[in-house]
């Protein structure tokens, strides 16, 4: 595999082995079986050689929670040569013939082999011939170089460590939690939590550069020691200190320890990185606790949520919705799931006690999915009146958005309005789904509100045959598509589609672009206010370890003296998707809680408290 360099600055705490550095006369050495490059010098060879083992993952022994299918040794005396690694992975299978413990000496002859990236020795004979220690390695990040896997990502260089016992003596904080229910696996990094690049800077391809480059440096990830997919234990989900622990993005550990390995998340699926392995049990501390109930202020709540695909028609693997029922369904995937996701949905809505909701990404059918939700949720709460807005379909996309409100505090002022290519050629609605304006009036004082949800372009694919491709400037892609449909939004609403005669407007919803990206610049050039600039560095979905704000609250400037309080209800972003409604790949149905809003979706939902004045 070739990595290639790239230096940066860096802080290295060494602590290797017992003793003097020493190397014993005759034989070879893990340094020569590791050498100074990514590949073994000696791969390939027959090898004999002696070491300390330093961590046991053995499978078919005492302790099940670490089966990689082998284990780790390292050379009792460091050398003196800071590029080569003094510890190597030892491969003996399903059925290894020499059950080991950490602390044993042990004669070692096998094959030596590179897999997946990472140099090992295949045992063809293990003997316990006496005993020794090792102490962890101290590294710190962020390391003092960079390189590139064999998928071009950019990775943090620690080829100089593989197969060590190292210790991470600061705290890192949990970044990534994509992969913990497929690989077991946690992202860390260093510093606070990661946040999107344009998130936080303009727009810029070498500074976009420079911050990868950074995340690379200040990240790795913590595996659960296991080599299976899907595992049935997820071992560091409720790795805590207390027993009703869940883990978060914005948690952290202190002192993670163990062997560093360089593969993918389970043979050869999963990210090509470097992990580490533990070999003691990590503990990690709440520092990013759930929220409970939000408790807006103001006398009027308005609230957009992603609900995450809410489909009433069951997705069997075939095309049959959307408007034409001709495209391919997306949600539940049985009946099963579908009254998952409506529970938990409900039990977000319930406690938001928001009496105007927009509602993204809803199936596009006539009223069904909106009416399922509707009609839950009066009967969970009994005693509230919610309605909704009824627009039929809306295009031929096979989601769209919708209104839900409480009848009792709030009616409707007229009809709905929708902005496509129709009204606005700059509005792409073949790329944007169209945008949805609805007045409200508030029923104890008659004032009255337009509200506007949305759902963008996604970054998610390409833009590039409508001639707005990916600059590599931070934006990803459709950037121009959203921009334009940003600004023709702008020129929609100060004409008051809706007719109410007033110039209180709320835009909400997913607009799929981070606070300093050019739609959002857009509805600041226009005067407006994007109200969640006043939280503290505001996000509400988490990609690629990195948090950053795609749903917003952006009000006209006859509305912000209106503002009570906005607020991000982080109950999504930051938990694991595992705790969805899904129940594919045998997953554990008893974690999923109903009653509960946390992982209700994929985004965070906003609330904003108004006192309208008319």
């Amino acid at each position: 595999m070739n990595r290639i360099l790239i230096a940066l600055s860096i802080t290295l705490i060494s602590a290797c082995g017992n003793g003097e550095p020493a190397v014993p006369a005759g034989g070879i050495q893990i340094v020569d079986i590791q050498g100074a490059g990514d590949t073994s010098p000696m791969n390939g060879q027959q090898v004999s050689f002696s070491a300390i083992v330093s961590g046991d993952f053995q499978n078919n022994d005492a302790d099940t929670s670490s089966n990689l299918g082998g284990f780790y040794v390292q050379q009792e005396f460091p050398d003196s040569d800071a590029a080569t690694s003094e510890g190597v992975f030892v491969f003996d299978g399903e059925q290894p013939e020499t059950d080991v413990d950490v602390g044993d000496r042990v004669d070692i002859e096998g094959v030596v082999k590179e897999y997946f990236g990472e140099t090992q020795v295949s045992a063809l004979s293990v003997t316990v011939s006496g005993s020794g220690s090792i102490a962890a390695t101290d590294v710190s990040l962020p390391v003092a170089a960079v390189t590139t896997n064999s998928d071009g990502d950019i990775i943090a260089d620690l080829e100089r460590f593989e197969g060590m016992l190292l210790r991470f003596p600061q705290r890192l904080g949990v970044s990534n939690l994509r992969a913990l229910e497929q690989f077991g696996e946690v992202g860390l990094s260093q510093g606070d939590r990661l946040h999107q690049f344009t998130n936080d800077n303009l727009p810029d391809a070498a500074g976009y550069g420079a911050h990868k480059t950074s995340i690379a440096a200040r990240s790795i990830v913590l595996d659960d020691g296991m080599r299976s997919k899907y595992p049935s234990t997820i071992r560091l989900l409720n790795a805590g200190p207390t027993a009703d622990y869940s883990i978060r993005t914005g948690d952290s550990i202190g002192g993670a320890t163990g062997n560093l390995r360089y593969s993918r998340g389970s043979g050869g699926g999963g990210d090509e990185t470097w992990r580490l392995m533990p070999t003691t049990a990590p503990v990690f501390e709440a520092d990013n606790p759930r929220p409970g109930a939000p408790g807006v202020g103001g006398s009027v709540r308005i609230a957009s949520l992603n609900v995450l695909n809410f489909f009433s028609n069951i997705d069997r693997g075939r095309a049959s919705c959307g408007p034409q029922g001709d495209d391919n369904c997306r949600g539940a995937d049985s009946h099963e799931e579908l009254a998952r996701q409506l529970a938990k949905t409900v039990s977000t809505l319930a406690l938001m006690d928001a009496d105007v909701i927009g509602l993204i990404e809803l199936e596009n059918n006539a009223n069904e999915s909106i009416a399922a939700i509707v009609d839950a949720l009066n009967v969970r709460l009994d005693s509230r009146h919610y309605a909704f807005v009824d627009t039929g379909t809306i295009h031929s996309d096979a989601i769209k958005t919708g209104f839900v409100y409480d009848s009792s505090s709030i009616r409707l002022a007229g009809s709905f309005a929708l902005l496509d290519s129709s009204i606005d050629p700059r509005f792409n609605d073949s790329r944007n789904r169209p945008a949805l304006a609805q007045t409200f009036e508030v029923v104890n004082s008659g004032a009255v509100i337009t509200v506007v949800v949305n759902h963008l372009k996604s970054k998610g694919s390409s833009c590039e045959a409508n001639g707005d491709p990916n600059t590599g400037d931070g934006q990803g892609n459709c950037n121009r598509t959203r921009s334009a449909a940003a600004t023709a939004l702008v020129d929609w609403v100060d004409a008051d589609p809706t007719g109410s005669g007033d110039p209180d407007v709320l835009i909400i919803g997913d607009l799929n672009a981070y606070l300093m990206e050019e739609p959002l610049r857009v509805f600041r050039n226009a005067g407006m206010t994007n109200l969640i600039e006043a939280t503290d560095r505001p996000y509400s979905y988490v990609y690629d370890g990195q948090a950053g704000a795609l749903d917003h609250a952006v009000a006209s400037k006859s509305l912000v003296a209106q503002v009570v309080e906005t607020f991000e209800w982080h109950i999504n972003a930051d938990e694991p998707a595992l705790l969805d409604y899904n129940l594919e790949n045998g997953r554990d149905a008893a974690r999923f809680d109903p009653d509960t809003p946390y992982r209700s979706s994929d985004h965070d939902p906003i609330i904003v408290g108004l006192d309208l004045t008319d």
